[in-house]
């Protein structure tokens, strides 16, 4: 018998995804394989744009026709060949974020599990208040089918009654509770925002709901309707002012002036009333943006019959371990465990078998979340208050507990939001997906992550043209050795980690606030130095986004409009007057967005193309050299760059626009010329070729310089901002904030290095560094080693998350607190620091 030699490695011949330049590259089988490279290097290009792309639309392409259709199939990648590719999963760098009804117990499938727990071995209670014990024939009772199913007869009153089944347990299906559907909120109009101010006139626009679109002619109707709108609203009679909130709804005939100008005579106008235009525009509306305003005048209250438990009342009356399903719900995972004891202690012993297997099932959702570090979260959470790296790490939880074998995990940034503490258990997670039989790719920047796979490859050696090629490739000593590696002085300890001269004496002014009860934080007062890089640190759920993003920034935002400071906000002394968040999401929806139209590039382009000659001879005007008007678009892909075939039982195809060439105008505006450039010509150039094109060009040269300064100079105008990494969309959000004194500016950032490479965090310090050097304040909620050792001052939230951290543990200066370290972070932090010469 011949035996067979199973493959050991993926061979990628000819990839040429995005920036990549032809690469060929085995990546081993079986193993942990890290990624890593500068940002824009072609990391993503090979892992997602490639192996997660082949391996998943091979697998989806064995399913039957009819199954494909209803998957959405992925593109077919620029590579000439992959061979001996695993069917792939691949947990994204920034998941999908849940809808309202999805919590941590939905999401992780814990609750279902606690769901079954509940109706086999809980408590009932009868329609006349009688408890009965758990038992056996309660727990056969309920796994009867059809009208059997449930039905039990009390042993005190002998009344028959169903008891509750697993389904029954579930706010989005039969347990909902009626009023809020589940939801746990209900919505209610706010009346206090229907008129926005008082001291307006009807006709100049007093009624914020008549704002709404459709409604901007009512004022019109009310005055034909006897009501005087030249008056402040708030002088006008109780008669006329009740008209205007809840006047009938009626048509009034009038003359009425389009928005065009045309007159209509003896026009019905349907009158609305200030309350009605709010719920009419909330049934009649369907775009996000117009859901978006029409929010605004609704506020959202603790549902009043389930008090937000989402589930209907009486399903609360069972009990499991001394507890309700609400009250479990409430306990943080880490809690658990004890509730669990409690419910096995209260069975009887014919029960434990059953228990047992329950309960092996809780175990094996629950373990992988610990592991994880997410012990703090509770099962009622909300999964859209979720940062992406709880996200994420759910996400890989399920994925462990599937147990599958032969599957290829393609894995981007898994340390997002992870506490050094943690990766230790994100590790022993990776090390036993491996030893399932799966093979394991990741993209990471985080250096305890990489120097523990089995096989590193690094691509670069720089971003976006100069980036795309395989730099090194080996295990972490051979990388740590290789001289032409960029990670490896970080992982052979020789790398200097400081790159900015933090300030050797106090700040002259601070923001001193306290913030009473709100979450896991209690008479929390913190100070954080003006025009100072401030790292906020700490435990993953240790209220770091509490204190600063929910509490800190709408408080600056109230003290500077004037109006209440939030409500959990006791005190706030600040002399700062504006904040600006900056994040990593990515920037527009569509490749319509660029790199020119996001800048003001764009715009002086289109100007500067108006003013030749062949465009004043033939009265184009700048709006002609937008790919987004009909007049200066490709007609065959409408600006697009590309067009989308629909070929029948087989997944959509985008291809290059074949009119255009992907130019996205058409030939007649590609016949003006600058210089001898066409605009087509000027986007296909990247930000460093532009500036000795643009150096006459005041304007436009200035941006560019900003743009290479902040480390985009790879960048190409036309490029799509979409497609950008998450620490290229936050740079590019600076850019517009460089040319200006931004002493009464506040900048937030949120997780700032997420996709960035140590060398990268240096190029982010720089640009901190120029915001700094304009008088800005700056405030980074980070794990980050690299990034927090450059920091002025280090704000430490802890102990640990959840109810066991809210509290201030250290602050002052990084390097001054690594010295006696007494916080979680700063004895990391001291640890780390150790590593390197």
């Amino acid at each position: 018998m011949t035996e067979t030699i199973l493959p050991t490695q993926i061979e990628v011949k000819g990839g040429r995804v995005h920036n990549l330049k032809n690469i060929d590259i085995n990546i081993p089988l079986h193993k942990f394989v890290a990624i890593s490279g500068l940002s824009g290097s072609g990391k993503s290009s090979l892992a997602m744009g490639i192996l997660y792309e082949e391996g998943s639309r091979r697998y989806l392409e064995a399913l039957s026709t009819y199954t494909r259709r209803r998957i959405k199939l992925g593109a077919q990648a620029d590579v000439t060949s992959v061979k001996h590719i695993p069917s792939a999963l691949a947990l994204k760098q920034r998941p999908a974020i849940p809808s309202e009804r999805a919590t941590v117990g939905t999401m992780s499938e814990m609750l279902n599990v606690i769901r079954l727990i509940f109706s086999r071995l809980g408590e009932p209670v009868c329609p006349n208040g009688h408890r009965l014990n758990p038992s056996l024939e309660i727990a056969e009772v309920m796994s009867k089918s059809g009208d059997e199913m449930g039905q039990l007869t009390c042993p005190t009153c002998g009344t028959k009654f169903y008891a509750y089944g697993a389904e029954d347990f579930a706010f989005n299906s039969d347990g909902a509770c009626l009023r809020c559907h589940g939801t746990g909120k209900v919505r209610e109009l706010d009346e206090s925002k229907l008129i926005g101010d008082e001291n307006l006139s009807l006709a100049d626009g007093a009624v914020a709901s008549w704002h709404l679109p459709g409604r901007n002619f009512m004022p019109s109707v009310a005055e034909q309707a006897g009501v005087r709108i030249h008056i402040p609203y708030k002088d006008l009679t109780p008669k006329e002012k009740d008209f205007v909130l809840n006047g009938p709804q009626k048509k009034f005939k009038m003359d009425f002036r389009s928005g065009t100008g045309r007159v209509f005579h003896d026009f019905n106008a349907l009158y609305e009333n200030a309350h009605e235009a709010v719920l009419a525009s909330a049934k009649s509306s369907k775009s996000e943006r117009a859901q978006k305003r029409i929010s605004e005048f609704f506020h959202y209250s603790t549902c009043p019959v389930c008090h937000g438990t989402r589930l209907k009342p009486e399903l609360l009356n069972q009990l499991a371990g001394g507890l309700n399903i609400a009250q479990v719900s409430d306990l943080t995972l880490g809690e658990l465990n004890k509730w669990k004891q409690d419910v096995l202690a209260a069975l009887p012993s014919d029960m434990k078998k059953m228990a047992t297997s329950l309960f092996k099932e809780f175990d094996d959702n629950l373990r992988p979340l610990l592991e994880l570090g997410l012990d703090y979260l509770t099962l009622s959470r909300n999964g859209n208050t979720l940062s992406t790296g709880e996200l994420q790490r759910i996400q890989l939880a399920r994925t462990l507990r599937t147990q599958t074998t032969g599957v290829l995990y393609i894995l981007d940034e898994p340390s997002i939001g992870l506490h050094p503490d943690n990766i230790t258990g994100l590790l022993n997670v990776f090390k036993e997906l491996v030893a399932q039989g799966n093979s394991l790719v990741v993209v990471d920047h985080n250096v305890d992550i990489i120097k523990e796979a089995d096989w590193i490859i690094e691509i670069g050696p720089g971003s976006g043209e100069k980036g795309g090629e395989i730099l090194t490739e080996g295990t972490t000593s051979q990388i740590a050795d290789n001289p032409q590696s960029k990670i490896g002085p970080y992982l052979n300890g020789t790398a200097v980690l400081k790159s900015r001269p933090v300030a050797n004496k106090p700040a002259s002014q601070e923001i001193t606030f306290e913030v009473k009860n709100y979450y896991n934080l209690k008479d929390v007062q913190g100070e954080i130095p003006v025009n100072r890089l401030t790292a906020i640190t700490g435990f993953s759920g240790a209220g770091k986004t509490s204190l600063i993003l929910d509490s800190l920034v709408p408080a600056i935002h109230a003290q500077a409009s004037g109006t209440k400071l939030p409500s959990q906000v006791s005190k706030l002394s600040s002399p700062l007057k504006e904040v600006v968040s900056v994040d990593a999401a990515p920037i527009g929806k569509t490749n319509r967005s660029t790199v020119a139209t996001y800048t003001s590039i764009m715009d002086n382009l289109r100007k500067l193309f108006a003013a030749q000659p062949l465009a004043k001879e033939k009265h184009y005007t700048p709006s002609y050299f937008s790919y987004n008007n009909k007049q200066g678009a490709c007609p065959t892909c409408g600006g697009a760059g590309v067009v989308t075939l629909d070929i029948q039982f087989l997944p959509d195809m985008q291809q290059t626009c074949p009119t255009c060439g992907g130019s996205r105008y058409n030939e007649e505006i590609q016949k003006v010329k600058w210089h001898g450039y066409s605009i087509v010509d000027l986007l296909k150039l990247d930000v460093r070729a532009a500036m000795s094109v643009f150096k006459e060009v005041p304007k436009i040269a200035r941006e560019l310089q900003l743009l290479d300064e902040v480390g985009l100079g790879y960048l190409h105008l036309g490029e799509s901002t979409p497609s950008l990494s998450g620490g290229e969309a936050q740079r590019l959000k600076l850019v517009k904030h460089l040319n200006h004194n931004q002493s009464e500016t506040l900048f937030v950032f949120d997780e700032p290095t997420i996709g960035l490479h140590p060398l990268d965090v240096k190029t982010l310090l720089a640009v901190m560094q120029q915001l700094l050097d304009r008088g800005a304040t700056i405030i980074t909620i980070t794990h980050d080693l690299n990034l927090i050792i450059n920091a002025d001052y280090m704000l430490d939230m802890g102990p640990r998350g959840g109810s066991n951290g809210g509290k201030i543990v250290a602050q002052g200066n990084p390097l001054a607190l690594i010295q006696k370290p007494e916080s979680l972070t700063s004895k990391y932090l001291a640890e780390y620091l150790a590593r390197f010469n």
